[in-house]
């Protein structure tokens, strides 16, 4: 016979898978658009297959009950079906786009890999000025080096390169330098970038280069200096390894630096002296696209001010959105890290450069230096 605690137990239990199943219920039906103040699309249902390829950690995919998963949310308001798929870096989308085995609709690159796109001709055109939300893009994100005519590209984030450190370890003085990532004493607790041209950028800018160089000689020695780092190269392993300590400093976008500052009040971001890249991202049609007026329904949508205010809030980058900017917090838009005030003034005196894509000899050496460098 059971015992009275043991039939107490029971019950208990039944009670609370009940309770547990509810909530598992409430959970399914509930949807992305409970959580908006008013919904970003209410016509008709589409349909379509949309195949998105997005840099990693770099859209807010709702992680709890209060933010917005936008991928679900535009599938739930359209009707129309996303494959989404992220890849490291810019080279690595680079790779699978020209492969010939994949195919995507929308990508979101940065500019000098657009300005590549664009002249191996992997993009297609589209008028981006005729989008309705288009007008809420701020007019110095727009006829820029990479894309003058608008014809490619829909800005989607812009940022800057710098140093997360940890003020246990490292000191702001020390941060003021890119030389801080060679100091001895952080060997083996410094993190690099692991794609050619964030790595280059930082040694090209350390020796006094543009980060655009072609000049050989320029780019060897800049490899030369990279080979006497003792660097951990990486990708998103690095919202992981600054957070958790198991490194004390590392290059990084300054948008990953808010985001890894919610898990570890010590860290710190800075600027070095010897200047940076400053970038833009955009979200861009595939020439191979079949679908590509839902490609630009998908762009407009992203443009939406709504849209555009969740996504620099759960990504922390910089947004180009005149219209989302007005409904961010001050305590962002505030934010000098995300939010230099002195970026037009630093590109101007070329301490701040956007990256042009450069030959495709320049791009096979750096490639190749960069490999080099790794296996040290």
């Amino acid at each position: 016979m059971k015992s009275i605690k043991g039939e107490k137990n029971e019950k208990t239990l039944s009670i609370l898978c009940v309770i547990s199943l509810f909530f598992t219920l409430f959970a399914c039906v509930s949807s992305e658009s409970d959580k908006l103040e008013s919904p970003i699309y209410t016509g008709e249902k589409l349909s379509g297959t949309l195949r998105i390829c997005n840099l990693g950690e770099y859209i807010s995919v709702g992680i709890d009950r209060e933010t917005v998963d936008i991928i679900k949310l535009f599938e739930e308001e359209t009707g129309i079906d996303v494959i989404y798929t992220t890849v490291d870096n810019n080279e690595s989308m680079y790779a699978k786009l020209t492969s010939g085995t994949v195919n995507y609709d929308v990508i979101i690159t940065s500019d000098y890999m657009i300005e590549r796109l664009i002249a191996e001709n992997h993009l297609a055109s589209f008028d981006a000025a005729s989008l309705s939300n288009y007008g809420n893009i701020a007019d110095r994100f727009k006829n820029l080096e990479y894309d003058p005519t608008n014809s490619y590209s829909a800005p989607y984030f812009w940022g800057t390169v710098g140093i997360i450190y940890n003020t246990k370890y490292v000191t702001a003085e020390e941060a003021k330098s890119w030389n801080v990532l060679w100091d001895q004493k952080y060997r083996g607790k410094v993190l690099m970038y692991d794609n050619p041209r964030d790595a280059f950028a930082v040694a090209q800018k350390l020796l006094g280069y543009s980060i655009n160089t072609t000049d050989e000689t320029e780019i060897r020695a800049s490899a030369d200096k990279l080979k006497k780092g003792n660097f951990i190269y990486v990708a998103d392993q690095i919202f992981a390894k600054i957070p958790a300590e198991n490194a004390y400093l590392g290059v990084c976008y300054a948008g990953d630096y808010l985001t890894m500052l919610a898990d570890n009040e010590d860290l710190a971001f800075s600027i070095p002296a010897e200047g940076t890249n400053v970038f833009t991202d955009a979200m861009c049609i595939t020439a191979k696209s079949s679908c590509k007026e839902l490609a630009q329904f998908f762009i407009n949508y992203m443009l939406d001010a709504q849209i555009g205010k969740i996504n620099a809030e759960y990504v922390g980058y910089a947004t180009p959105n005149t219209a989302s900017m007005a409904l961010l917090d001050e305590s962002i838009t505030s934010n000098t890290a995300i939010y230099p005030d002195n970026v037009d003034e630093m590109v101007a005196n070329k301490n701040w450069e956007r990256m042009f894509h450069l030959p495709t000899a320049t791009i096979r050496l750096m490639s190749e230096l960069l490999t080099e460098v790794r296996s040290k």
